[in-house]
Formats: C-alpha cells, structure tokens, sequence
C-alpha cells in the first residue's frame, strides 16, 4: 500500500491527515484536514488549536452549487470559513442538506486550494461525504501535530499523489478463494472472491452451472451491491428484481456469471444512498439527489468487472444490461459484447422516479418498460 492508501483508511476512521503542495517547499501550502462524515468534536477541537479564530470548510463544485454558493455557470470547489464556535452536527447539515446562504459576503468564500481539492477527491475515493474541514499549518506549529498521536502519527502526501491515486481507479483485483453455494433457482453455484490490491473493495463472481456446458457466447451480469435492494427488496429500485431474474436466466440457459460489484449507491457508499434518498424523499431526482451531496451522477467503473472476466478466461458474452456504459466499459477493457439481453424490473409509485431518471439523465434502454410492451409480472 502506498502513503495515499494510508490516508484514505484514516480518514475512513475519523483521523486527520496533512496535505501538502507537491513539492513541499512551501509551508503555507500545507493543511490539516479531516472529513466532515465522523467528525468528532474532539478532532474539531484540535483543529482550532492551529487556527484559533476560524476553520475552513471545502466542497465540491456540485455541492457549492446546491449551497447556492454559485449559479449553474462557475465550476469551480469552493471553500469557506466558519465560525470556531460550530459544532460537528452543524458542519455536517451545513455539509449535506439542500439549502442557501442569504449573506455569501460573510462567508470568505474563495476557489478550494490544490490541498483542499485533494482532501475532496480522497473523501469521494473513500466513499465519504466529499467535504472537509481544514486548517493551514507553519513550520511552528507542525511540532504540534504530536497531540494527535492516540492513533499513530499523522500521515503527510502530497496533492502529486493524490492525483496520481484518483486519475489511476483501475486497482489489480486478485482471487482469493471459492466454494460451493446452492442457490434457490440455482443449485449448481460458486462463488468466487476477489479483492482489489489496496484492500479498500471486494468483489463476488458468482458462477452458475457447469462451466464445461454454458452456452456461448456467457450470460453475463453486472452488478452493483445494492443491500436495500438485493437483500431487503426495496420498492425503490429494480435491483433486487434484475439480480435475481439474472439467475432464473442463468438456469434457464445451463450456466452463466454474475459478477456482484461493492459498488452501492451507484459507487457512493450505502451512507450517502440513504442521504440521497431522504433528499429524493423531498422532491430530487436519483441523479441530481447524488449531486446535491456533492458526487457526481454515477461514480462507478467497471475496471474490476473486466479484470475479473479476465481472470475466468471470458472474453465472449452476452450481456445482461439495460445501461449502455456497461457495454462501452466491456469493449474498452477487451471484453467483446455479441449480444445484450434487456432486464425489467416492475413498475411501481415508489420506483417511477427512479425508472424515468434512468431513462432521461442516464440514456438507459427502458422504452420497452414504459410502452407498455413488457408483460406485468
């Protein structure tokens, strides 16, 4: 694991970390930063210690933009000061709750730093909330960092680092281990496990039927975890529907793969689906509900799905998929999609809105659906 992978897992457990300029020569563009999601006031505390009078809290363009921060024009991660008297709780609404500031010009608002930047794109790699709290360390008061050591030194990168970490996504996913699962509609099933090299995800193959017997070429689907869905069967989404019509499938045809991605919430982490969808509750769509917490409108990638494809020696299949960049995302990995089979969820009031963002905000191929011409199951 390198510096950033460190990083990444303390800021995962509610410990600061120090960004720095890349070359390091400058002491003013070094920060102590934490993440807003599990701030803990003891933290918060600490911080002030370096700046007594304000900290400085840092969004992301999509955020800033929900904030009323700026109009739609400006693209830009912005950062503001805050009062040394807020709370944890208060950053974290402030941090995630649709709303506008009346007075910007009490704000210090200015363009995020090359280090606040970085803390953003390590919160988001992370699956956390992408906003962070902030405070400019000098040569004198990095000797102070020592009072943070209850949980081991705190770790320093470079904003370099960080780019080279978010611009690469693609980690080496590695087999670990396998074994017989009989499934309900499926028997003949094994899972095999995969773990991506820096340890952050873990993926499932799940093989149905004798290898030696699948049609050609493979039925194929891709999945993104979904617990609401996959395991609960949430009306708000198709999920757990398609996950299992993929295995009747499967069945149906002697054989086929499932490969179940760590990919919740469309690659936000389960926290930030269940505050998306409290801000779909009051009136956002599944799309602009991500933006407003301040990801972006589908922050998955399918390097492990092709990795994995790859490792089981396919490189023919049929697709199961309703979501054109999963068929862009084979093609570019070398994975060649001879044929794609539809799969339909049922229509519901709780799933409409979902569906229709689908369809309007992510081009998927759903018009079957909503003409009607798919029977109700």
């Amino acid at each position: 694991m390198h510096e950033t992978d460190y990083a990444l897992f303390d800021l995962r457990r509610g410990r600061p970390v120090c960004i720095r300029d890349s070359d390091g020569k400058k002491p003013e563009n070094l920060i102590l930063l934490a993440t807003v999601e599990g701030l803990r006031l003891q933290t918060l505390r600490r911080l002030l210690q370096f700046k007594r009078d304000f900290i400085r809290l840092a969004v992301t363009q999509h955020r800033a933009q929900v904030m009323g921060l700026f109009s739609g024009e400006q693209q830009k991660n912005l950062s503001l000061s805050l009062d040394d008297d807020i709370t944890p709780d208060q950053i974290l609404r402030l941090s995630s709750e649709v709303g506008n500031f009346n007075d910007r010009d009490k704000l210090d608002l200015r363009e995020a730093s090359p280090e606040e930047i970085g803390g953003l794109a390590l919160a988001r790699l992370g699956c956390l909330l992408p906003a962070v709290v902030s405070v400019p360390l000098d040569s004198d008061s990095i000797d102070k960092l020592d009072q943070f050591q209850d949980g081991g030194p705190i770790l320093v990168v470079t904003t370099e680092q960080i780019k080279s970490l978010a611009s690469h996504k693609r980690v080496e996913v590695s087999y670990i281990s396998d074994g017989p699962v009989p499934l309900k509609d499926a028997e003949d099933a094994r899972f095999m496990f995969f773990r991506e090299a820096n340890g952050m995800l873990e993926h499932v193959a799940i093989l149905i039927g004798d290898r030696d017997h699948w049609p050609h070429p493979v039925p194929v689907r891709i999945h993104s975890a979904c617990l609401t869905g996959d395991l609960f069967g949430s009306l708000r989404c198709d999920c757990g529907e398609q996950l299992r019509e993929s295995l009747r499938i499967f069945a149906e045809k002697g054989g086929g793969v499932v490969l179940y991605l760590a990919q919740e919430g469309r690659g936000i982490g389960l926290g930030n689906k269940l505050r998306a969808y409290t801000l779909q509750q009051d009136g956002l769509d599944t799309v602009d509900a991500d933006c407003a917490l301040g990801f972006g409108a589908d922050e998955r990638h399918y390097y492990s799905a092709v990795d994995m494809l790859r490792y089981l020696e396919i490189d023919r299949i049929q697709l199961l998929t309703n979501n054109p960049e999963k068929v862009r995302a084979m093609h570019d990995g070398g994975i060649k999609v001879v044929d794609r089979q539809p799969l339909y969820g049922t229509l519901n009031r709780h799933n409409l809105p979902y569906f229709k963002a689908k369809v309007n905000r992510a081009g998927h191929w759903l018009g079957e659906l909503f003409s009607g011409a798919v029977p109700a199951k």
